[in-house]
């Protein structure tokens, strides 16, 4: 029997799960968190970032500031902050916009932008501590912004409710569309992402935007999946989002998603090292503890990587852990098996060898195979766990 006293397994916590990620900006990096714990990753970036030099929204923005100097000035993002100023830079407008800025009011979002506004030679007049734009927000409209021009420095995505608010306190906005995003040239890592949800081959798709997330939903729709996806989204692949203004074009469709406490993408993937493992199932089959997950099993703490076409099986003898389950049953879980019941004898056979514990599955003559539960094993697990 499994020993939870044993030594703790090599593989990470993630191993065994696929995992999709749809950022463009950081994706590598994000990836390599994921991969370091084990899991498989697919990169599907949802979207593409026009970039500073030729971004014509940006340079008509900066112009239209050198024209007139704002009243006050919002930071929301160190690297968009930046990136401002050195595409500025490359339009020989980097001194001109930065003596503007000398004259306007900076309200800087948190202590990353606060560094890259000091970093350009200027000083930001205040910062929240908790890093949170809606205490900008609250701190504006205290003031009153009634006849003020604000310049609102935007970072790829609109902040809901921010803008809209400002200019219903009065306000003018000027948006400084930093980073803007557009569908990628290449749409088919994304299609294969859409695919491998609907396919239940992706565990969880993480977001680290909202348009990414958009972006997603608009090709499904496109391909005429967008149901699909939603339903895969909805039961059985999850969807890790760094924070709740990602999350909301997925929860105005309805689909629960799980967000860290901070909004970082460390948090983020340990938040899917709690929450994968726990979702997997744990049997014990055969004097043996058998966790079932996305690509692998672990039997016994021991990784045990699983063809697709026995992970299909496996997932449907699990669905009645204990019972016989025919062979007509298992070919129609089989993907493009078509009608011969001798492809579900092969792959049970890769099955067996993968797990390297052939009881773990028996063999019902004449009728078909059962997972081998130990129900006197089951009620000492739940009563230990």
């Amino acid at each position: 029997m499994y020993d939870e006293q044993e030594q703790p397994p090599e593989h990470g916590p993630l191993a065994g799960f696929t995992v999709g990620v749809t950022a463009a900006r950081r994706a590598d990096e994000l990836g390599a968190l994921l991969e370091r714990r084990g899991a498989a990753v697919l990169h599907a970036p949802a979207l593409r970032i026009v970039p500073l030099a030729d971004d014509s929204e940006l340079l008509a923005a900066t112009k239209e500031i050198i024209g007139q100097a704002p009243d006050i000035a919002v930071a929301t993002t160190a690297i968009g902050f930046r990136g401002w100023v050195e595409a500025a830079d490359g339009w020989g407008l980097g001194e001109d916009l930065l003596a503007r800025l000398r004259e306007v009011r900076i309200l800087a979002r948190g202590p990353k932008v606060k560094g890259a506004i000091r970093a350009a030679g200027l000083t930001e007049e205040w910062s929240p501590a908790s890093e949170s734009l809606a205490e900008v927000l609250d701190r504006l409209l205290e003031e009153g912004v009634d006849g003020l021009r604000i310049a609102v420095q935007l970072h790829g995505e609109p902040l809901p409710g921010f803008v809209e608010s400002l200019r219903a306190g009065g306000a003018e906005v000027v948006g400084v569309p930093v980073y803007r995003w557009l569908p990628p040239e290449d749409l088919g890592p994304v299609d294969r992402l859409i695919d491998g949800c609907v396919a239940r081959t992706l565990d969880a798709v993480t977001f680290t935007s909202a348009p990414a997330a958009a972006s997603l939903l608009s090709r499904a729709e496109e391909r005429g999946l967008l149901d699909d996806l939603l339903a895969a989204l909805g039961h059985d692949v999850l969807s890790a989002c760094v924070g709740p203004v990602t999350a909301l074009p997925l929860q105005a469709r309805g689909i629960d998603t799980v967000q860290p406490e901070r909004f970082r993408l460390g948090p983020l993937v340990q938040l899917l090292c709690r929450e994968l493992p726990g979702r997997a199932r744990a049997l014990p089959v055969a004097g043996h503890r058998v966790e079932i997950r996305g690509h692998a099993v672990l039997v016994d703490g021991a990784l045990k990587p699983v063809p697709p076409a026995g992970m299909s099986l496996l997932r449907a003898l699990s669905r009645r852990p204990g019972w016989v389950v025919s062979r007509a049953e298992l070919l129609r879980a089989l993907p493009g098996a078509g009608r011969d019941e001798h492809a579900v004898e092969t792959a049970m056979a890769r099955l067996r060898s993968a797990l390297g514990a052939p009881k773990l599955i028996q063999t019902v003559v004449k009728r078909g195979y059962r997972l081998a539960l130990d129900p006197a094993a089951e009620s000492k697990y739940d009563a230990d766990g």
